[in-house]
Protein backbone atom coordinates (compact mmCIF):
# COMPACT_ATOMS: atom_id res chain seq x y z
CA UNK A 1 0.00 0.00 0.00
CA UNK A 2 1.16 3.30 -0.87
CA UNK A 3 0.49 5.48 1.80
CA UNK A 4 2.00 9.09 1.47
CA UNK A 5 4.85 9.79 3.98
CA UNK A 6 6.39 13.19 4.94
CA UNK A 7 9.46 13.01 6.54
CA UNK A 8 10.96 15.59 9.30
CA UNK A 9 12.75 18.86 7.69
CA UNK A 10 16.00 17.33 6.66
CA UNK A 11 17.66 20.00 9.02
CA UNK A 12 16.84 18.44 12.23
CA UNK A 13 19.52 16.15 11.66
CA UNK A 14 17.66 13.48 13.96
CA UNK A 15 19.69 10.49 15.03
CA UNK A 16 18.41 7.33 13.62
CA UNK A 17 17.09 6.38 16.94
CA UNK A 18 15.06 9.51 17.00
CA UNK A 19 13.61 9.18 13.50
CA UNK A 20 9.94 10.14 12.78
CA UNK A 21 7.42 10.61 9.86
CA UNK A 22 3.74 11.14 9.32
CA UNK A 23 1.68 8.74 7.06
CA UNK A 24 -1.68 9.25 6.01
CA UNK A 25 -3.87 5.98 7.11
CA UNK A 26 -7.43 5.91 6.04
CA UNK A 27 -7.43 9.78 5.50
CA UNK A 28 -5.58 11.17 8.56
CA UNK A 29 -2.02 12.01 9.04
CA UNK A 30 -0.31 9.65 11.90
CA UNK A 31 3.01 10.61 13.69
CA UNK A 32 4.80 7.66 13.90
CA UNK A 33 8.66 6.80 15.28
CA UNK A 34 10.66 4.52 13.72
CA UNK A 35 11.62 2.34 16.41
CA UNK A 36 7.89 2.14 17.84
CA UNK A 37 7.82 -1.25 15.56
CA UNK A 38 4.35 -1.74 17.70
CA UNK A 39 2.56 0.80 15.63
CA UNK A 40 4.48 0.13 12.47
CA UNK A 41 3.51 -3.56 12.21
CA UNK A 42 0.02 -2.87 13.45
CA UNK A 43 -0.77 -0.96 10.21
CA UNK A 44 -0.22 -3.58 6.92
CA UNK A 45 2.14 -2.52 4.77
CA UNK A 46 3.30 0.67 6.48
CA UNK A 47 7.18 -1.17 7.66
CA UNK A 48 7.70 -1.35 3.78
CA UNK A 49 6.89 1.51 2.72
CA UNK A 50 8.12 3.40 4.69
CA UNK A 51 11.63 1.57 4.88
CA UNK A 52 11.92 0.27 1.74
CA UNK A 53 9.98 2.43 -0.54
CA UNK A 54 10.91 5.97 0.57
CA UNK A 55 14.30 5.01 2.65
CA UNK A 56 15.83 2.59 0.32
CA UNK A 57 16.34 -0.42 2.92
CA UNK A 58 18.85 -2.95 1.43
CA UNK A 59 20.21 -5.06 4.22
CA UNK A 60 17.55 -8.45 4.04
CA UNK A 61 18.90 -8.82 0.55
CA UNK A 62 22.38 -7.66 1.10
CA UNK A 63 23.37 -10.42 4.10
CA UNK A 64 21.18 -13.00 2.05
CA UNK A 65 23.60 -12.46 -0.76
CA UNK A 66 27.07 -12.51 1.28
CA UNK A 67 25.15 -15.69 2.71
CA UNK A 68 24.42 -17.45 -0.39
CA UNK A 69 28.06 -16.44 -1.76
CA UNK A 70 29.42 -18.21 1.56
CA UNK A 71 27.46 -21.25 1.18
CA UNK A 72 28.58 -21.66 -2.30
CA UNK A 73 31.96 -21.89 -1.48
CA UNK A 74 31.74 -23.85 1.16
CA UNK A 75 29.66 -25.87 -0.99
CA UNK A 76 26.29 -26.59 1.26
CA UNK A 77 22.99 -26.16 -0.14
CA UNK A 78 20.23 -23.69 1.49
CA UNK A 79 17.72 -26.56 2.34
CA UNK A 80 20.39 -28.03 4.72
CA UNK A 81 20.03 -25.15 6.98
CA UNK A 82 17.85 -24.52 10.09
CA UNK A 83 17.33 -21.42 10.50
CA UNK A 84 16.86 -18.91 13.91
CA UNK A 85 15.41 -15.55 12.32
CA UNK A 86 16.39 -13.53 15.73
CA UNK A 87 14.17 -10.38 15.33
CA UNK A 88 11.98 -11.57 12.88
CA UNK A 89 9.60 -8.45 12.80
CA UNK A 90 7.11 -9.30 10.28
CA UNK A 91 9.24 -11.90 7.87
CA UNK A 92 11.23 -9.29 5.79
CA UNK A 93 14.35 -11.37 6.06
CA UNK A 94 12.65 -14.73 6.59
CA UNK A 95 11.19 -13.98 3.26
CA UNK A 96 15.04 -13.88 1.73
CA UNK A 97 16.02 -16.98 3.55
CA UNK A 98 13.17 -19.07 2.04
CA UNK A 99 13.76 -17.41 -1.66
CA UNK A 100 17.25 -18.63 -1.02
CA UNK A 101 16.27 -22.15 -0.86
CA UNK A 102 15.79 -22.91 2.87
CA UNK A 103 13.11 -25.32 4.25
CA UNK A 104 13.10 -24.19 7.55
CA UNK A 105 12.77 -21.34 9.36
CA UNK A 106 11.62 -19.99 12.57
CA UNK A 107 11.15 -16.61 13.66
CA UNK A 108 11.42 -15.03 17.17
CA UNK A 109 10.37 -11.76 18.04
CA UNK A 110 10.03 -9.68 21.33
CA UNK A 111 7.19 -7.54 20.01
CA UNK A 112 3.36 -9.40 20.01
CA UNK A 113 2.86 -7.32 16.87
CA UNK A 114 6.02 -9.00 15.01
CA UNK A 115 4.43 -12.44 15.34
CA UNK A 116 0.97 -10.95 14.07
CA UNK A 117 2.17 -8.72 11.31
CA UNK A 118 4.36 -11.70 10.09
CA UNK A 119 1.11 -13.85 9.95
CA UNK A 120 -1.07 -11.18 8.09
CA UNK A 121 2.14 -10.31 5.52
CA UNK A 122 3.91 -13.80 5.05
CA UNK A 123 2.21 -16.66 6.53
CA UNK A 124 3.86 -19.33 4.43
CA UNK A 125 7.46 -18.07 5.60
CA UNK A 126 8.21 -19.59 9.11
CA UNK A 127 7.67 -23.10 10.42
CA UNK A 128 7.32 -21.27 13.63
CA UNK A 129 6.95 -18.07 15.55
CA UNK A 130 8.12 -17.33 18.82
CA UNK A 131 7.15 -13.85 20.85
CA UNK A 132 9.90 -14.42 23.78
CA UNK A 133 12.22 -12.10 25.49
CA UNK A 134 15.71 -13.98 24.45
CA UNK A 135 17.15 -12.56 27.81
CA UNK A 136 14.26 -14.19 29.98
CA UNK A 137 13.88 -17.21 27.99
CA UNK A 138 11.72 -19.44 29.70
CA UNK A 139 12.52 -23.43 30.01
CA UNK A 140 9.43 -24.12 27.97
CA UNK A 141 10.61 -22.08 25.38
CA UNK A 142 14.25 -23.00 25.48
CA UNK A 143 12.66 -26.40 24.94
CA UNK A 144 10.86 -25.79 22.35
CA UNK A 145 13.64 -23.88 20.49
CA UNK A 146 16.30 -26.39 21.15
CA UNK A 147 13.79 -28.98 19.61
CA UNK A 148 14.28 -27.21 16.34
CA UNK A 149 18.25 -27.65 16.44
CA UNK A 150 19.09 -24.85 14.46
CA UNK A 151 22.57 -24.85 12.24
CA UNK A 152 22.15 -21.40 11.16
CA UNK A 153 21.32 -18.05 13.01
CA UNK A 154 20.81 -14.45 10.94
CA UNK A 155 19.78 -11.29 12.49
CA UNK A 156 19.15 -8.21 10.91
CA UNK A 157 18.91 -4.66 11.09
CA UNK A 158 17.55 -5.38 15.14
CA UNK A 159 21.15 -5.01 16.84
CA UNK A 160 22.61 -1.67 19.13
CA UNK A 161 20.08 0.37 19.87
CA UNK A 162 18.66 -1.85 22.64
CA UNK A 163 15.55 -3.70 20.92
CA UNK A 164 17.89 -6.66 20.77
CA UNK A 165 20.86 -6.23 23.35
CA UNK A 166 23.88 -8.09 23.47
CA UNK A 167 22.51 -10.74 26.21
CA UNK A 168 19.69 -11.90 23.52
CA UNK A 169 21.93 -11.92 20.74
CA UNK A 170 24.07 -14.55 22.88
CA UNK A 171 21.41 -16.69 23.83
CA UNK A 172 20.26 -16.91 20.30
CA UNK A 173 23.72 -17.65 18.91
CA UNK A 174 23.96 -20.13 21.83
CA UNK A 175 20.80 -21.94 20.39
CA UNK A 176 22.95 -22.74 16.84
CA UNK A 177 24.61 -25.76 16.66
CA UNK A 178 29.02 -25.90 16.69
CA UNK A 179 29.95 -25.75 13.14
CA UNK A 180 26.51 -24.10 12.26
CA UNK A 181 26.17 -20.33 10.36
CA UNK A 182 25.96 -16.58 11.58
CA UNK A 183 24.71 -14.17 9.25
CA UNK A 184 24.07 -10.75 10.40
CA UNK A 185 24.45 -7.22 10.20
CA UNK A 186 24.71 -4.28 12.70
CA UNK A 187 25.21 -0.16 12.16
CA UNK A 188 29.08 0.58 12.03
CA UNK A 189 29.23 2.77 14.44
CA UNK A 190 28.34 -0.03 17.11
CA UNK A 191 31.75 -1.33 15.79
CA UNK A 192 34.24 1.04 16.83
CA UNK A 193 35.85 1.58 20.17
CA UNK A 194 33.00 4.90 21.47
CA UNK A 195 30.43 1.82 21.34
CA UNK A 196 28.73 2.35 24.68
CA UNK A 197 26.23 -1.03 22.92
CA UNK A 198 28.37 -3.71 24.31
CA UNK A 199 28.30 -5.07 20.94
CA UNK A 200 31.67 -3.56 19.72
CA UNK A 201 33.47 -5.78 23.00
CA UNK A 202 30.78 -9.13 22.05
CA UNK A 203 32.31 -9.44 18.42
CA UNK A 204 35.63 -8.69 18.82
CA UNK A 205 35.66 -10.85 21.61
CA UNK A 206 33.84 -13.46 20.12
CA UNK A 207 36.51 -13.67 16.99
CA UNK A 208 39.32 -12.53 19.01
CA UNK A 209 38.58 -15.90 21.34
CA UNK A 210 37.90 -17.93 18.15
CA UNK A 211 34.21 -18.79 19.19
CA UNK A 212 32.68 -17.09 15.74
CA UNK A 213 35.65 -17.81 12.92
CA UNK A 214 34.10 -14.73 10.87
CA UNK A 215 34.10 -15.75 6.70
CA UNK A 216 32.86 -11.95 5.24
CA UNK A 217 32.14 -8.98 5.98
CA UNK A 218 30.96 -5.82 4.21
CA UNK A 219 30.01 -2.26 4.99
CA UNK A 220 27.10 -1.04 3.16
CA UNK A 221 24.00 1.49 2.78
CA UNK A 222 21.91 0.12 4.78
CA UNK A 223 19.19 2.86 3.90
CA UNK A 224 18.88 6.82 3.76
CA UNK A 225 18.59 8.75 7.08
CA UNK A 226 15.22 11.32 6.78
CA UNK A 227 17.70 14.01 5.79
CA UNK A 228 18.48 11.82 3.03
CA UNK A 229 21.96 11.05 3.56
CA UNK A 230 23.54 7.21 3.26
CA UNK A 231 23.57 4.98 6.91
CA UNK A 232 26.51 2.84 6.75
CA UNK A 233 26.04 -1.21 8.20
CA UNK A 234 28.64 -3.86 8.54
CA UNK A 235 27.42 -7.43 7.38
CA UNK A 236 28.83 -10.23 8.27
CA UNK A 237 28.57 -13.88 7.53
CA UNK A 238 30.76 -16.88 9.48
CA UNK A 239 30.61 -19.96 11.03
CA UNK A 240 30.16 -20.55 14.86
CA UNK A 241 32.95 -22.94 16.49
CA UNK A 242 31.42 -22.72 20.11
CA UNK A 243 29.14 -21.31 22.57
CA UNK A 244 29.57 -17.58 23.55
CA UNK A 245 30.53 -17.90 27.10
CA UNK A 246 29.69 -16.71 31.03
CA UNK A 247 31.22 -13.20 30.97
CA UNK A 248 31.63 -12.46 27.18
CA UNK A 249 28.33 -10.03 26.89
CA UNK A 250 29.83 -6.37 29.33
CA UNK A 251 27.89 -6.35 32.29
Amino acid sequence: MRYPILLPDPEERLTQDAEWCRARIRGRWREVRFHDYQELYEIEGLYERLFYDVLQCESPATVRQLLESELAEADVAPDELRVLDLGAGNGIMGEELVDLGVDAVVGVDIIPEAAEAARRDRPEVYDDYHVVDMTNLPPDEREELEAHCFNCLTCVAALGFGDIPPRAFQEAYNLVEPGGWVAFNIKEDFLDGADRSGFSRLIADAVGEGHLCLRTTERYRHRLSTAGEPLHYVAMVGTKADDLPEGIVPG
